[in-house]
């Protein structure tokens, strides 16, 4: 492409790149192993709340020399646009030249932020959930519950999916289309402690609220188990949080800046940063027992290891609109 142009490559274009899932793992692990290593730039996420309540939009930048990507990301999320027949998340991508700054494509974020939402819970998994797990419960059955689970099932042997939403048709749904996709059993339960109690993993994906609702009681999470928090703590009563052996997060500093902002105030003291899992700075799980969790923030890490494989994807197979810049 001429150093004058730039690519645009819509929600439809990103999609028919078709990166695997394999793929993205393999490309937030490097970049997180960039991160723990301090190898990369990632400023805290500033943003702005129109309309007050749980709304947001983040500016997301990142830097990783190691993958040669740098760029940011505009990403929203609007609790209440379901009702208007819209996505929750919305946003676009920027990625640049690392070497020249100029801007090599804009593309929409949103499958980006997808699936690479669900790698990061699965990097975590790697490391926190015992090697044998096999039972997921998901609360929330959205886009996260499928990424999620689509990241964990390359990693696990996964056998069965539990599946609570607070609307019963969209639990159903997920768990059609889950035993038709991946082929495990996949059964929709009517209570948020049937999706809890007995897995191995469990996947809270309702949306981001500053005042959890606090679903989820002391006693549902069991010994060994492991739990990604993709809604923040928001499903998550304070007394089943102080149940946790070992509470994680993929980056402490934006979680005390979340902190700062109201979130978070009930979590435990954080035992590690991803980064600090997959160098082996601080271990993971070391006992079967051990009740383990993260909080993944989302990161501008995980878009940036993600956008470039996209961005090349989509020249190879000629996808996009060439802009004049």
């Amino acid at each position: 492409m001429s150093k004058s142009e730039l690519l645009y490559l819509s929600q439809e274009d990103v999609i028919a790149t078709d990166v695997g899932m394999p793929e993205i793992l393999e490309a937030l692990e490097q970049a997180f192993r960039e991160h723990g290593e301090g190898r990369a730039e990632m400023p805290p996420k500033p943003g702005i709340h129109p309309g007050g309540g749980d709304n947001f939009i983040h500016a997301m930048p990142a830097y990783i020399p190691a993958l040669e990507s740098a760029g940011v990301k505009w990403v929203s999320g609007f609790p209440d646009n379901q009702r208007l027949g819209l996505p929750y998340i919305n946003g676009l991508l920027v990625l640049n030249d690392p070497a020249t700054g100029m801007p090599l494509a804009v593309m929409d974020c949103v499958w980006i932020t997808g699936v690479r939402t669900g790698a990061a819970t699965a990097l975590s998994a790697r490391h926190l959930a015992r090697p044998e797990s096999s039972v997921v419960g998901v609360l929330g059955c959205g886009v996260q519950a499928r990424t999620n689970l689509e990241a964990l099932k390359v990693l696990f042997s996964l056998e069965k999916v539990m599946a609570y939403d607070i609307h019963d048709d969209l639990a159903q749904g997920y768990a059609q289309e889950m035993e038709t996709r991946f082929g495990i059993e996949a059964i929709a339960v009517s209570s948020p402690e049937e999706a809890v109690k007995g897995c191995d993993i469990v996947v809270t994906a309702g949306p981001i609220l500053k005042t959890p609702h606090a679903t989820i009681q002391a006693g549902w999470l069991g010994e060994g188990a492991f739990a990604s928090l993709v809604d923040f703590d928001s499903y998550w009563h304070a007394d089943a949080l102080g149940e946790v052996d070992k509470f994680c997060t993929d980056d402490t500093p934006q979680l005390r800046h979340y902190q700062e902002l109201g979130f978070f105030q009930k979590t435990p003291s954080v035992h590690a940063d991803l980064g600090e899992l997959v160098t082996g700075r601080k271990p993971g799980r070391q006992d079967p027992r051990e009740r383990t969790m993260t909080a993944n923030l989302g990161l501008a890490l995980d878009d940036m290891a993600v956008a470039p494989l996209v961005y090349r994807k989509a020249l190879q197979e000629g996808l996009g609109v060439k802009l004049p810049l």
